[in-house]
């Protein structure tokens, strides 16, 4: 198949273009640097052509609700008129494990996205997935205070972006063969973990003194969800390795 993927140099658009093409499929990568802009325009009707299915993994320069909100309607928008135009038959949309219960910000703007989708004129199947092993590097950074590092008390269960890859191009496959099903997909990883653990490890396999420190914001109406379990996979979830220790060794 020809599959497009928008946002191909992303943090998992490139583990997803790079799954597809192993499995010898024909990848179109969707993002600014191969010149393609979804928020524009530009270049989409080209990159289009002939493209049979596209996964809309592109996420947006900002983690604000309003701008996020606007990135993702309106490259949601962009690929489907483009799409219809171009003859794609169907599409994957990335999202997150538990974006309905967010009361505003980045989860707020996912749900938007996840509609504006389902509201068009191509079918659709939304993966929905857990935080990425990077995200623990990442929130470790921002939350350097010296000799402290302070984290989200969140309850989580991390997934590899490279094996929600694997399923995102499973359920491509499964799809065109007729044997898919239907609605949202939850992948996840094979345990729970709490993030405040999974820093502390990543500090100390970096040689890091800091000590690391769950905190719950009060002015984050979200901050008891994502401490109580919130983001976690509901029962019908993909689980999938490897586990966060287990990704770290590769590393």
């Amino acid at each position: 198949m020809k599959i497009a993927v928008a946002g191909a140099t992303g943090r998992l658009g490139r583990h997803v273009a790079e799954v597809l093409a192993e499995r010898g499929h024909v990848v179109v990568p969707i993002s600014r640097a191969t010149g393609v802009d979804v928020i524009s325009g530009t270049g989409l009707a080209e990159a289009l052509d002939g493209v049979e299915v596209v996964v809309d993994a592109a996420t947006g320069p900002s983690a604000e609700e309003r701008p996020a909100t606007d990135f993702f309607v309106t490259a949601a928008h962009n690929l489907q008129e483009a799409g219809v135009r171009a003859g794609v038959r169907a599409a994957v949309v990335v999202s997150i494990i538990g974006i309905e219960r967010f009361t505003g910000g980045y989860g707020a703007a996912k749900v938007a996205h996840e509609q504006a989708w389902r509201s068009g004129p191509i079918p659709v199947r939304i993966v929905r997935a857990a935080q990425f092993h990077e995200f623990v590097g990442q929130l470790l950074e921002w939350g350097s205070r010296g000799e402290v590092s302070v984290v989200p008390e969140m309850r989580t269960q991390i997934v590899a972006a490279r094996a929600v890859a694997e399923v995102i191009a499973d359920v491509i496959e499964a799809d065109a063969a007729g044997a898919g099903g239907s609605g949202t997909i939850e992948v996840a990883g094979p345990r729970e973990e709490t993030l405040a653990a999974l820093a502390t490890e990543l500090a100390a396999r970096q040689g890091s003194a800091a000590a690391v420190r769950a905190v719950r914001d009060p002015a984050d109406r979200d901050g008891e969800m994502q401490a109580t379990g919130g983001l976690l996979p509901g029962p019908g979830a993909l689980l999938v390795g490897p586990t966060f220790r287990e990704w770290l060794a590769t590393q």
